[in-house]
């Protein structure tokens, strides 16, 4: 599937059945219960999308994780109003860990990397070397930071309308979520092609990365 019907199947799933189903549902069963099924086509879009990667990685993990804990905190919040507060604490929580993955030397955005082009075909090994040089390494922090600004914008924003609006600020959150989601994709999506333009650029880099696995290959092999 191309990136434009991806493109469409988000608004549809994530923008366009969230409002319609909170609109007709809200006053039929009331606002919380509303919010919850307004998630189920989200959910069941965001698992399909994830079958899509055909195996198990980081990216899938943090996929269903996400989905998982986002879903129980809807779930035991208990009110509407409760539910939309959750939400903002737990983006604020999301961009700490995502700040975190800096600090350990583990930034997230580069084992997503590690695993789009594994399935692309490229050796794990040699693109993790790679990755892992410096000047390489210091692009994907800059892209987890990106990461971690869409959760505290998001979050600031939603939190702004909630005090302003309650529960009406439910409409404008969804559709703000997709507005600052698309809005911080391009810098991200613009490091990932920095780092493709690095390694495109330096032929140097990738012989360098193929010959230490392959030393290290032979070194485990002669220790066996």
């Amino acid at each position: 599937m191309n990136n434009n019907k991806f493109a469409l199947l988000d608004i549809i799933c994530y923008v366009i059945f969230p409002l319609v189903i909170w609109h007709m549902l809200r006053d039929p069963i009331g606002d919380y219960y509303a919010m919850l099924l307004s998630s189920v086509p989200g959910i069941i879009y965001t698992i399909y999308r994830f079958k899509a990667l055909k195996k198990i990685n980081v990216f899938g993990i943090y996929m269903i994780s996400t989905l998982v804990v986002g879903t129980l905190i809807d779930v035991l919040s208990g009110s509407a109003i409760n539910l939309l507060w959750n939400n903002v604490y737990y983006a604020y929580a999301m961009a700490g860990l995502f700040l975190v993955t800096i600090i350990i030397r583990r930034p997230i955005a580069l084992y997503f990397a590690l695993d789009f082009t594994e399935l692309q075909g490229f050796d794990r090994q040699i693109n993790k070397k790679l990755f892992f040089h410096k000047k390489i390494y210091y692009i994907f922090n800059w892209i987890v930071v990106a990461f971690a600004l869409q959760n505290i914008i998001l979050a600031s924003i939603k939190a702004w309308l909630i005090t302003k609006y309650g529960v009406e600020a439910f409409d404008e959150g969804i559709i703000l979520r997709q507005v600052v989601n698309w809005g911080l994709t391009i810098p991200i999506i613009g490091g990932y092609l920095y780092v493709g333009k690095i390694i495109n650029d330096s032929p140097d880099l990738v012989k360098s990365a193929s010959q230490t696995v392959e030393e290290e290959k032979e070194s485990i092999a002669q220790e066996s």
